[in-house]
């Protein structure tokens, strides 16, 4: 019964800003590193930030300076807080949460994705 849903995304123009959520249910958040990615039509999925059970976080360096990812345990919710945005930041943004207490079990969950076009 494992849900990861991620919300926020719609139409914003070329230099603005918009902020994704990510709310997973069924697991036990705090040990769950959390993972935000992106695919655009006729291109591969690929990475944006994630950010460790520590609170660590690393980007993608297409984003790095724009971008900030973070996670509120007490919600079992992950951010994505998105600036200076442009064109080319448009695609289908999905949220991943994986099991980073016991990475053997290779416990890796996706949500749907939540469309963000950058258009003026």
């Amino acid at each position: 019964q494992v849900q990861v849903v991620e919300s926020g995304g719609g139409l914003v123009q070329p230099g603005g800003s918009l902020r994704l959520s990510c709310a997973a249910s069924g697991i036990i958040f705090s040990i769950y590193s959390m993972g935000w990615y992106r695919q655009a039509p006729g291109k591969q999925r690929e990475f944006i930030a994630r950010i460790s059970m520590d609170n660590l976080d690393i980007y993608a360096d297409s984003v790095k300076g724009r971008f900030t990812i973070s996670r509120d345990n007490a919600k079992s919710t992950a951010y994505l807080e998105m600036s200076s945005l442009n064109p080319e930041d448009t695609a289908v943004y999905y949220c991943n949460a994986r099991d980073d207490y016991d990475r053997l079990a290779e416990r890796d969950y996706w949500g749907q994705g939540t469309q963000v076009t950058v258009s003026s």
